[in-house]
């Protein structure tokens, strides 16, 4: 028997019944077939006689029989009949996820939760010091029942000639799974599995926010740390299956319930902070049956060939990003902003705050009244009796609160060495004092610790003032609970700014600040050009700590 025989119709190794050809691989051939013995579907890969691929096949096919992980599809049986090597491996049900992205890219909720099934699967097998060698969108599949299945382990590698691979190989390779599951486009030079590249800019991929609206910031950071040479804003690359695994879940959660409503994902995202701004691609009314209705023909048939329905509704390509109405608006991270007739937390304190620096500023221009008639009436005393001595010299007192808003010239990330890197996030500072509640600044994410992961002092932002200017409060926007921050002026010359943490000090703090405004009021007025506002301790974000701003009022 030789490769060319094997036929539908023939009985290979007196039991697998062939049935139809599914793909052809550099001569080697897969077939869809039954095993007669056991009566249930099986995927046969068959190498001709002689094929120097034999001994690359077995040795693969040993390897991917000891994978334990239920994901990864099982190598059933390997062995030569009449000169043919055949390798037979498990059959599902299902559709990979080439087929999937055919019809356009998945949601956010979606393609996390793909990855890092995925992700978990190659952590298991990482730890035994193997790889899977092709993890590719033809080798991924969500079965009829939702569940995530691996095909081809060790043995995809084997039958294209690739070699073994490596984790580090296999990590990469998820990151452009991920890339295009979210954009609908290859993160590569060529087009590729149905896909067309994407987009680059100065010899850098662009970000998935960049190439499709709505893309989660959590997911873009990821898909940057994955694929990025080298990761922006100084983030730590992503380089093994464990530590995507955690990142994944830190955004997307640890169920391993399939999403299969935009609606549901985009609660979901809501919830764990997931969603970043309020351009949301427009959801898709119509839901698909959990079960897939096409025949059984049309099945998976392990490796990607065969043109089933996705099991996913995925966003369409054509999809334009709508904005929120005022009602619904949120701050940028998923959370609902109050409508203005709706009464905030904390609105009274705040008002009685203003009430109080009213009366404490007439209470200061009163005080002050007295000491200029005092000290006059005892001048002209003076003058009355003892015209050869001097008047005593006056002592001015601290400048007056007018509670006037400070004009904001310009801003800039603190993060100084040798602690930090010099970056935090630069280019979204701006939106810290923009007049909008729906752009914010974050800071990194910070794993292990609040304080930064222990890492260093803190990090924050230097407000620029145009002039030495008189300030009596500054007030914080935050996003999250339990923030600790500090109001920071320059120690030595208030008109120049510090390079380093020890040329500030601190003249107000909060800790544990909740979510909303943060009023960072001084015990007196003072006279600077610029001001810092330090953050020492972050809220809890997904599985590490971040903190974040939206707006920043300096009051005079």
């Amino acid at each position: 028997m030789s490769n060319q025989t094997v036929s539908p119709g023939a009985l290979l190794a007196g039991r697998y019944r062939i049935a139809e050809l599914l793909a052809e691989i550099d001569g080697a051939r897969v077939w869809r077939a039954v095993d007669e013995v056991l009566s249930r579907a099986v995927v046969v890969d068959v190498l001709p006689v002689g094929d120097p691929r034999t001994n690359l096949l077995f040795d693969a096919a040993r390897r991917a029989a000891a994978a334990a992980d239920p994901r990864f599809l099982r190598v059933l049986d390997c062995d030569i009949h009449e000169g043919v090597t055949y390798c037979v491996r498990e059959w599902a049900g299902g559709r990979p996820l080439e087929r999937m992205l055919s019809a356009g890219p998945l949601t956010g909720q979606q393609a996390g939760w793909l990855a890092r099934e995925v992700s978990e699967a190659l952590e298991n097998l990482h730890r035994t010091g193997q790889s899977h060698g092709s993890i590719s969108p033809s080798t991924v599949v969500v079965t009829d029942a939702g569940a995530i299945k691996v095909v081809g382990l060790a043995t995809e590698a084997a039958l294209r000639s690739t070699g073994p691979g490596s984790p580090e190989q296999d990590v990469r390779a998820l990151g452009e799974l991920l890339y295009a599951s979210l954009t609908g486009r290859w993160p590569g030079p060529a087009p590729a599995w149905g896909l067309q590249p994407a987009p680059v800019e100065h010899g850098r991929l662009l970000s998935p926010r960049q190439v499709r609206a709505g893309v989660p910031r959590s997911l873009d950071d990821i898909s940057d740390r994955l694929l990025g040479y080298p990761p922006r804003h100084h983030a730590v690359p992503i380089t093994s299956a464990a530590g995507l695994s955690a990142a994944l879940s830190g955004v997307i959660g640890s169920s391993h319930e399939p999403p299969n409503q935009m609606d549901e994902t985009v609660a979901v995202a809501r919830q764990n902070g997931s969603i970043d701004d309020a351009t949301q691609v427009s959801p898709v009314i119509q839901t698909p049956p959990a079960l897939d209705p096409t025949p059984p023909q049309a099945a998976y048939n392990g490796n990607g060939q065969t043109q089933p329905q996705a099991v996913y509704t995925p966003a369409p390509p054509e999809s334009r990003p709508v904005r929120r109405q005022p009602p619904a608006s949120h701050n940028g991270n998923g959370r609902r902003k109050p409508p203005a007739d709706e009464p905030r937390p904390r609105g009274s304190w705040g008002g009685r705050i203003l009430i109080l620096l009213a009366i404490l500023a007439l209470l200061s221009v009163i005080g002050i009244a007295q000491f200029l008639v005092k000290g006059a009436i005892n001048n002209d005393q003076g003058s009355g009796t003892d015209s050869g001595k001097s008047p005593a010299p006056q002592t001015s007192g601290p400048p007056a609160a007018t509670n006037e808003p400070a004009k904001i010239v310009g801003a800039k990330d603190f993060d100084p060495p040798p602690d930090g890197n010099g970056e935090e996030h630069p280019e979204d500072v701006k939106n810290t004092y923009d007049g909008k509640q729906d752009s914010t600044w974050t800071t990194m994410s910070y794993k292990r610790r609040p304080d930064l992961g222990g890492t260093k002092e803190g990090v924050g932002i230097v407000y620029d003032l145009g002039a030495v200017t008189t300030v009596s409060q500054v007030t914080v926007d935050l996003i999250g609970d339990k923030t600790n921050l500090e109001l920071m002026i320059p120690k030595a010359d208030s008109s120049k700014s510090a390079s380093t943490v020890s040329g500030w000090k601190s003249v107000a703090s909060a800790e544990d600040a909740p979510e909303g405004p943060a009023a960072l009021k001084l015990a007196a007025p003072i006279e600077t050009r610029y001001v810092l506002v330090w953050l020492t301790s972050l809220p809890k974000e997904g599985s590490g700590y971040r903190g974040e701003i939206s707006e920043v009022t300096i009051q005079q």
